[in-house]
């Protein structure tokens, strides 16, 4: 490219950042970064009605969230003399006119606006991605370009500030395909370069109908709300519709930015699959050390605790760590773990039903014996050599000799009170050595009653 490369993010701060918008970022990031090119943000907040700082500030935050960076940053609004300064060389040259029509807002009341005279002639542009496409302006008659001589609308906007920032690429979704030939059309009555276009297909929902909030048409926060790392999202956003040259899925944004070509973004719609999302996000948190994973999941875990009124103990709650992983995909996975009552036993002592502590094949008298036998022989366990294996090593050989199932259930139970849950080795370890005598105790207790 003879030409510095250099693109913009135009998101309108009517709403919060949504994949859409993020999306469109992470493409032209990868694409700037790939040529050393440079990124413009600016915030087309010409919806002067809708535009609020509160979403502003929010793409923007959630933009350098992502780990998605911009050169030059402004706001549409501020560029306002030059903006004007453009409308009234086109009304000297004839180019564009004044009209007094009847406002559509508000029907009775008369408004002057300002429309650009069409040429009505045939246009001819190429997108990068979609090859050749030919408008032929005619139908689009004297289009509005302003609601005054100093107050321009988007497309002369758009125009004026992509000529004045000196953009080479523009890279956006295939719903601005249509506002195309009017940007055009200004641009050449202003005597403006054109830029080179590539409108890349908009994504759909896993079952190919239109995104909705349901379906993952949700802001860019509700993401990171969920426990869903940004660079796991970054790459998911790039992979839709595109297939690198090396084909791999999980890549870094080093690696992205190498192999990042326009020419390979599909032309058919990409699907936004939130179970896929999901599975990036679990091999993100496959590469996080212990350290790291534990910090990620113990806020999720003691939020979750405290809304089920649960005790958090932290030493609890580090030796859990590695079942809680094996269950998770993204923080949310551990606050549906522990509102299902998943991991209560971890935390505070279980109910017991009297009927469930003996093995089907057992009764309650062999229970007692198999508890009695398991207390003794894990009270010979150093209290600094507790965990599951030397837990295990103690109680392995008489459950082989009298029979697992027998020996082990009962033991499974009186420590989390639940037919199904985590082995009792590793109920054991994580409970310690005390609390683990103390439930024990308790279910022999239990079936002294009968």
């Amino acid at each position: 490219m003879d030409k510095k490369v250099k693109v913009r993010f135009p998101p309108s701060p009517t709403g919060y950042c949504h994949v859409g918008t993020a999306r469109m970022a992470v493409l032209n990031f990868l694409f700037a970064k790939k040529h050393g090119g440079s990124i413009v943000f600016r915030s087309e907040d010409t919806d002067r009605e809708r535009s609020t700082k509160e979403f502003e500030e929010d793409i923007v935050r959630e933009l350098k969230w992502l780990g998605i960076t911009w050169d030059e940053f402004y706001r549409t609004t501020e560029m306002a003399e030059r903006h004007g300064e453009a409308m009234r060389s086109l009304a000297d040259a004839d180019k564009a006119y004044t009209s007094s029509e009847e406002s559509k807002k508000d029907p009775g009341k008369m408004v002057e606006v300002v429309r650009l005279r069409n040429p009505g002639t045939t246009i001819t542009f190429t997108d990068i991605i979609r090859g050749d496409i030919t408008f032929d302006t005619t139908e689009l008659g004297d289009f509005v370009i302003g609601r005054s001589i100093d107050d321009p609308l988007y497309h002369l906007a758009v125009v004026v500030d992509d000529a004045a920032d000196g953009i080479t690429h523009i890279i956006r979704g295939e719903d601005h395909i249509s506002n195309t030939p009017r940007q055009i059309l200004i641009q050449e009555a202003l005597g403006y370069p054109r830029p080179l276009y590539a409108h890349f297909p908009l994504h759909l929902a896993a079952d190919r109908a239109k995104l909705s909030k349901r379906k993952g048409d949700v802001a860019v926060r509700s993401y990171r709300e969920k426990g869903y790392l940004p660079e796991a999202l970054f790459n998911y956003l790039a992979m839709l519709g595109w297939t690198p040259p090396s084909e791999r899925e999980i890549m870094t944004k080093e690696e992205m930015i190498a192999e990042f070509d326009l020419h390979d973004l599909h032309k058919s719609a990409a699907v936004f699959d939130l179970e896929k999302l999901r599975w990036f996000n679990r091999q993100y948190l496959e590469r996080k050390t212990p350290e790291s994973f534990a910090l990620y999941a113990a806020p999720a875990l003691k939020e979750a605790l405290a809304k089920r009124d649960l005790p958090y103990h932290e030493e609890t709650s580090h030796k859990i760590m590695p079942l809680i992983r094996e269950r998770t995909h993204t923080a949310e996975d551990i606050a549906t773990m522990v509102k299902a009552g998943d991991l209560d036993f971890f935390f505070k002592h279980p109910s017991l039903d009297i009927r469930l502590i003996p093995e089907k094949k057992s009764t309650a008298t062999e229970a007692h014996t198999h508890l009695q036998k398991t207390l003794e022989r894990l009270a010979d366990i150093p209290e600094g050599e507790w965990s599951a294996e030397r837990v295990k090593q103690a109680i392995w050989g008489y459950a082989t000799e009298m029979g697992r199932g027998a020996v082990l259930w009962p033991l499974r139970y009186a420590l989390s009170g639940a037919e199904k849950s985590s082995d009792p080795f590793t109920i054991a370890a994580a409970i310690g050595k005390a609390t683990t005598r103390e439930r024990i105790t308790h279910a022999i207790d239990v079936l002294r009653r009968i």
